[in-house]
């Protein structure tokens, strides 16, 4: 080569050093471009043909070495529509070739772009900074899966999205083993249960169709009191209603009044309305001397009622029986002596069974019986067809106890409100028609998974025939101190039209649109491309690259990479590197310089040899 090959050399090493600026300058200029992917330079040695003994150093090209592989960091960002990628791929963009009617012409040519700063322009495409417009697949509402495959343009409309109407009800709750309703008592067993017989002639609220029970006697207990002898012992049926310290009388006499002054009416007792009047002596009728037994007296009250079974009194203990033909309520003009039988203000015994065959309804009439016989199950709000909101009340109703012997089993009903403004016959509750029964474990046996509530009806407003999902252990039935339905998940899939008002990106990677209603629905899914030869992708402005023979061809997928909403990716541009870097092309770039000065040295003394 010689000296002058020498000075072409150096030549190309200050070319190749002027290259390296030239990148190293792009790279700090765009250290605060979005996603911007930073140019390495490689230096390549360019060696003459020669003999071995003859070889050279050679001269020198630069060339370019992209890091389109090389992440960088991933930051937050207060953008919902921002979003980055966290790992491998790019996003898939168009750009407009033109405009027409202010609307955008795409050339149908796919570009990928890392870069993430993607908002909704007016007419709802998400475009980001360097004017470059997102690709994915559209979501089918209806499955909530990708329709397709290939990506597309995004374009989000604001448009309504329509009314669902309710079809299901998940619905999740534990029931008190013993409910306490308002007409229970814990001294009366079987009172928490409901009564058919307590509801008006022909609607009975059980499950349609269910047997018409026969009435049964029911038993009132009294407390335990003793008389007023000396010793005290406790009452007997020989023990008189009225009597002198130390006799074998009640602690509290009745009495037959007096004519006056001043007039004293006399005591009464008042069996189911019928009234039994105390006198002096010579009752008739509806009478009795104060002079009486208590043995006298039951059978009074047990003539009135008509029961089959005898009411007694044992251990000082009055037991009365309510008889099959109307529930027992006895109350007295003398509370006093009435407590020293054994009853404080009154004594009632509601028979068991009654009513009529189940009609599976409550009218308005019964309202308030059937609120007091049954616990509020919950409520949702459902929606019809057009979106309009119902207000739909449950309740539970508890029709046999387990507790009551053989031949009975815990179960349970389930209403809905119909009518909550019903009257007279019309329907206020229905039932759902189905008995829940339950074993001792409290699990329901048989296990009942749904149950429809067929062309339901709710405050006139028609919810079609939507279904109760219990799923698998959905209703139990365990011990709650409370005695209510502990209602543990009710959601229903209905809801009103909306329109959209904002749409962010799901960490799934998806658009998610926000409505006016509430709701939020997955619109599309974020296409992803990778490729085999990532960094032999072309670049073009805009952080944005074209794929070449060398890339291959977009593979559309996750390819094992996230992507990260509301964020944003910075470029990888490390500064201290780049200055680092342009300190060596600096020094490169004279030592050239120097080299060219001392050639130019030496061919100026071969110049003057020949002067």
């Amino acid at each position: 080569m010689g000296i002058f090959g020498a000075l072409t050399t150096a030549v190309g090493g200050l070319r190749a050093g002027s290259y390296a600026l030239e990148n190293i300058s792009g790279n700090i200029a765009n250290s605060q471009t979005t996603a911007f992917k930073r140019i390495d330079t490689s230096f390549l040695d360019l060696v003459p043909q020669t003999a071995l003994t003859a070889q050279l150093a050679g001269g020198v090209t630069a060339q370019s070495r992209s890091t389109n592989s090389v992440q960088g960091d991933v930051q937050s960002a207060s953008v919902a529509t921002f979003m980055a990628i966290n790992g491998n791929g790019f996003f898939a963009v168009q750009k407009p070739g033109g405009f027409t009617d202010g609307s955008p012409v795409f050339d149908g040519v796919d570009r990928y772009t890392r870069r993430g700063d993607f908002q909704l322009n007016k007419d709802g495409y998400l475009v980001n900074g360097a004017g470059y417009y997102l690709e994915g697949v559209p979501i089918d509402p209806t499955t909530g899966n990708p329709s397709g495959s290939s990506p597309q343009t995004l374009r989000f409309k604001n448009d309504f999205l329509p009314a669902q109407q309710t079809t299901k009800i998940d619905y999740r709750a534990n029931l008190a083993s013993y409910p306490l309703t308002t007409a229970h008592d814990t001294s009366v067993p079987g009172s928490e249960l409901i009564r058919p017989g307590a509801f008006s002639a022909g609607h009975n609220p059980l499950v349609l169709g269910t047997p018409a029970a026969p009435y049964t006697d029911s038993s009132v207990t009294g407390t335990a009191q003793n008389n007023k002898a000396t010793p005290s012992v406790a009452n007997t049926a020989a023990t008189l209603l009225s009597g002198a310290a130390g006799s074998d009388s009640i602690n509290a006499s009745f009495s037959a009044g007096s004519a006056g002054p001043p007039v004293v009416p006399a005591d009464t007792i008042t069996v189911n309305g019928t009234v039994i009047t105390f006198v002096a002596s010579g009752a008739t009728g509806n009478q009795l001397n104060v002079t009486d037994s208590i043995g006298t007296m039951l059978a009074k009250i047990d003539a009135i009622t008509g029961t089959a079974t005898p009411s007694t009194i044992s251990g000082g203990k009055i037991t009365l029986h309510s008889g099959t033909s109307a529930d027992l309520n006895v109350t007295s003009s003398n509370s006093t002596a009435l407590a020293a039988l054994g009853f404080t203000g009154s004594a009632v015994a509601t028979r068991g069974g009654g009513g009529t065959v189940g009609t599976g309804q409550v009218v308005g009439n019964d309202n308030s019986t059937f609120l007091n016989q049954s616990v509020s199950g919950g409520a949702v709000t459902a929606y019809d067809v057009s979106g309009a909101p119902v207000n739909l009340q449950f309740r539970w109703a508890k029709s046999d106890s387990s507790s009551l012997g053989t031949g009975h089993t815990d179960s349970w009903n389930l209403f809905y409100q119909v009518n909550p403004n019903a009257t007279g016959t019309q329907v206020s509750w229905q039932n759902a028609n189905i008995n829940f029964t339950f074993a001792s474990n409290g699990q329901m046996s048989p296990a009942i998974s749904s149950v429809a509530l067929n062309n339901a009806v709710v405050n006139g407003v028609s919810l079609g025939s939507p279904v109760i999902n219990f799923g698998s252990g959905g209703v139990t039935q365990f011990a709650d101190a409370n005695g209510n339905v502990q209602v543990n998940q009710i959601q229903q899939d209905g809801f009103p039209a909306g329109q959209l008002q904002s749409v962010s990106v799901s960490t799934n990677g998806r658009i998610v649109g926000n409505y006016t209603n509430g709701r939020n629905i997955d619109l599309a899914e974020i296409s992803v491309a990778t490729f085999n030869g990532t960094n032999f992708l072309k670049r073009i402005d805009g952080g944005a690259f074209e794929a070449t023979d060398e890339s291959g061809g977009a593979l559309f997928g996750k390819g094992g990479s996230t992507i990260v909403g509301s964020s944003l990716e910075s470029s990888n541009t490390d500064i201290a590197d780049e200055f680092t870097k342009l300190i060596v092309t600096q020094q490169a770039y004279s030592a050239n310089t120097k080299v060219i000065t001392t050639t130019n040295s030496m061919v100026q003394d071969l110049l003057n040899v020949v002067r």
